[in-house]
């Protein structure tokens, strides 16, 4: 759907972040919304819920599913802290690093083997935000006996079976999938906002075996997947094991209400993370997803706003 003629038909329904010092707008966000069930069905939405942009980051849980149909995470081991890790975009402390670590140890794989890179200011790759994903790739493709050294590449068994995953929940052919490649150099998906929302539907509802146990693994260890003070681990620490979180790059969030099979999408136009956050607590706060105490932690924690500012955030769901 071409995005002009998609923003042109939503102008007046979309939810604006506004940005305050004092009593003037310094900046303005607009974002869109879309909230489905395991059906396909939008429930609501805010701005177009067909609005088309990459999954980034959010595409981890998907990502991670050959890591526990393959065998591979039983075969070498691997407990719940290495499947939040490959689910997570951590921060690099020497706990996720560790984590990273002992997954490539049992698989008894080499770590130069990593094809992410070494994070700016770090020392190794171990430390880079991807470094779970990608250690359970490679643990994936030695249990499958597939090629190492091409695991990143988009004809590669294991990024086939990743995007076979994806078309199957989604019910449309893979060869519809449009793939690039992600700052990390795995693949990521165009997808829309309701495809998106139909994803973390699929997962939340945790009927499968293989979902149930990623978000059991997401819940339980909910600082492997960012970090103590990032968002996607305050939020899950505070839904009381109801809640998974994957923020991805670019204004784009997700979330799922666990045991309800109900996905919620979020993109900002302009990709601030910023609105991006603001954006999502107001839209937990309309649908009561968790308590309002956990929500104005969650504010104070996140956003936090300096003195003289004030984040205003205005529109609603709409039932379409």
């Amino acid at each position: 759907m071409n995005i002009q003629s998609t923003l042109s038909k939503n102008e007046n329904s979309y939810i604006k972040v506004l940005v305050k010092r004092g009593s003037s707008v310094e900046s303005i966000h607009r974002a869109h919304a879309s909230i489905c069930d395991t059906k396909g069905r939008t429930l609501m939405k805010a701005g177009s819920s067909e609005y088309e942009t990459f999954i980034r980051s959010a595409l981890k849980p998907f990502q991670a599913l050959p890591f526990i149909t393959s065998g591979a995470s039983e075969k070498y081991k691997l407990d719940n802290k290495a499947l939040a890790l490959a689910c997570g975009s951590h921060s690099g402390s020497a706990d996720q690093a560790r984590t990273a670590f002992k997954l490539l140890w049992n698989a008894d794989i080499d770590i130069r083997e990593l094809k992410c890179p070494i994070p700016q200011n770090k020392q190794s790759k171990l430390q880079h935000n991807c470094s779970g994903k990608h250690s359970a790739f490679l643990a994936t493709c030695k249990k499958m006996n597939w090629d190492l050294d091409s695991y990143l590449m988009g004809n590669h068994p294991l990024q086939k079976e990743i995007f076979r995953k994806v078309s199957d929940l989604l019910k449309i052919p893979s060869e519809e999938l449009i793939a690039e490649r992600d700052d990390c150099g795995a693949p990521t998906l165009l997808l829309s906002l309701s495809q998106m929302a139909v994803l973390y539907a699929h997962l939340s509802k945790s009927d499968q075996p293989e979902f149930e146990k990623i978000t059991r693994a997401m819940t339980h260890h909910p600082d492997l997947i960012a970090g103590n003070g990032y968002f996607d681990s305050e939020l899950i620490k505070r839904g009381h094991k109801q809640i998974i979180s994957k923020g991805g790059s670019e204004g784009v969030q997700c979330i799922g209400l666990l045991g309800e099979g109900i996905g919620l999408s979020i993109k900002v136009e302009d990709g601030s993370k910023r609105a991006k956050h603001a954006v999502a607590i107001h839209i937990l706060r309309m649908l009561e997803w968790i308590t309002p105490s956990a929500l104005e932690e969650l504010d104070e924690i996140i956003l936090q706003k300096k003195p003289g500012i004030y984040i205003e955030v205005q529109g609603d769901l709409k039932i379409p």
